[in-house]
């Protein structure tokens, strides 16, 4: 297994221990640089020319193929725009006019809320006799009947990091005539993903977490090639169009991929992403991958070991969750803000989970023992039940 680590790579403050790569990665150490080049050089002084000059209409696609890379999607399947939210929209829609006749859209009932939420902003507003239907994560493959227009599932869950099959949910879907849909926002840039092999048909995710792309770095949607001129975008924006710069009145997809872009690309967003995805271009995903589960092994065995008093809420089996571990604790959110004073950094689920995120690109089994360290520490002392720790933050 090749050494990925790459510490020197990551802006990260002297002591800390960052254990939240899960929810938002830490800056490259070349980004400010990079944005202050691309400031100064593209926008100062190309002004609109940067459009045509610097690349940036084509950065959408560009970026695209380097994220694409990661969760094994061919070229020109992969672009970038929007948030997540909206690529979930997007891909929804999509699959329902994909499969008409069919009123259901499962999922499960580990989905992150905001897709549920989407999905069900969409059915209100079809207004067509649609349903969101959610089950147990475990029974979803036998919840995928003929009824079933569109399957919407995130592979890794956001609380516990328990993983699902792709491969074979996606082939359930398929037997059932079914659309398959993966948000893969817990997993590009933490697992292997082999989108081209699993045969599903669209998947969308975020950039912020593994991939380090910054605060509201823009989403990314997929649509399987043989799909890709024959989808029709809910959201038809002028980006999307064939030839927006015709401003022709009415509404003509673009070629193949294209035309899931909507609006105007955050270039600047877009300019650290592109940077940050440089660090990517040589990592192996499955020397990462060996490398996330020695060092969650080690957590596991060391936090069981030393803080009794938290219990182990992903799944045991290292091949069942992402590239996360997480806990439970009554007290779980006082916990963590107070590990979090003590410059170990993780997060809080509701209702009481602790999660901790494990990034081998900046990580090393010496920073997990330093933070099992400050955890058992938390604990042995009762830190935690310190009334300061137990104010609620807006975020978690």
């Amino acid at each position: 297994m090749a050494n990925i680590l790459r510490k020197e790579a990551f802006a990260l403050p002297e002591g800390m221990i960052y254990l939240d790569g899960n929810s938002l990665g830490p800056m490259p150490k070349m980004m400010p640089d990079h944005l202050s080049q691309m400031l100064e050089t593209e926008w100062g002084h190309l002004l609109i020319k940067g459009w045509n000059a610097a690349g940036w209409m084509e950065q959408p696609s560009r970026v695209g193929d380097m994220v694409g890379r990661l969760i094994g999607a061919p070229p020109q399947s992969v672009v970038m725009g929007d948030t997540l939210s909206i690529k979930v929209y997007q891909a929804v829609a999509a699959g329902l006019k994909l499969n008409p006749g069919r009123k259901v859209i499962l999922s499960d009932t580990g989905n992150f809320p905001t897709d549920l939420y989407m999905v069900e902003g969409l059915i209100n507003t079809l207004g067509q006799g649609y349903v969101l239907r959610t089950v147990a994560p475990e029974e979803v493959a036998g919840a995928i009947t003929d009824e079933v227009a569109v399957v919407m599932l995130t592979q890794v869950d956001y609380r516990t990091g328990r993983m699902h099959d792709m491969n074979a949910i996606t082939q359930s879907a398929h037997d059932k005539g079914a659309v398959m849909l993966w948000d893969l926002a817990h997993s590009a840039g933490a697992i292997p993903v082999d989108l081209a092999a699993s045969q599903a048909e669209m998947a969308v995710g975020c950039t912020y977490k593994y991939l380090n792309g910054g605060p509201g770095a823009p989403a990314f949607i997929y649509v399987r090639p043989d799909l890709a001129d024959r989808i029709e975008p809910a959201l038809s924006g002028w980006l999307g169009h064939q030839a927006p710069f015709d401003f022709v009145l009415n509404y003509k997809p673009g070629a193949g991929i294209e035309r899931m872009r909507v609006g105007t690309p955050p270039v600047m967003q877009m300019t650290a992403l592109e940077a940050a995805m440089r660090l990517w271009e040589d990592v192996d995903m499955h020397d990462l991958r060996a490398a996330s589960i020695a060092l969650q092994e080690q957590f596991i065995a060391e936090v069981e070991a030393r803080a009794p008093a938290l219990t182990l809420a992903s799944p045991r089996d290292p091949e069942a969750r992402g590239s996360q571990v997480s806990f439970r604790f009554a007290q779980g959110y006082a916990a963590m803000q107070a590990l979090i004073h003590l410059d170990v950094i993780g997060d809080f689920r509701a209702p009481d989970i602790m999660r901790f995120g494990f990034t081998p690109l900046y990580l090393d089994a010496a920073d997990v023992s330093t933070a099992v360290d400050r955890i058992a520490k938390v604990m042995d002392e009762k830190l935690w039940d310190d009334p300061k720790y137990k104010t609620r933050n807006k975020v978690t």
